[in-house]
């Protein structure tokens, strides 16, 4: 039976041991707009690109000042 020749430290053998995990990306819902997104992502709502239930952009207002 094979032995190690060196202890391998425990944050080693957790790093490996994570790769398993996080196999389907987690939905989240907006509470602003009630729209579905990944987790810690921003994401467009009407021209608007929401990030944790605030705006960060308004593209909505620019694209009506050009028209």
């Amino acid at each position: 039976m094979a032995h190690p020749k060196r202890k391998i430290s425990r944050t080693r053998r957790d790093k490996r041991r994570t790769h398993y995990k996080a196999s389907v990306p987690t939905i989240a819902t907006c509470p602003t707009t009630g729209e579905a997104h990944l987790y810690h992502r921003a994401h467009w709502h009407e021209g608007k690109l929401y990030y944790r239930g605030q705006v960060l952009i308004d593209n909505s207002q620019a694209e009506e000042n050009i028209a």
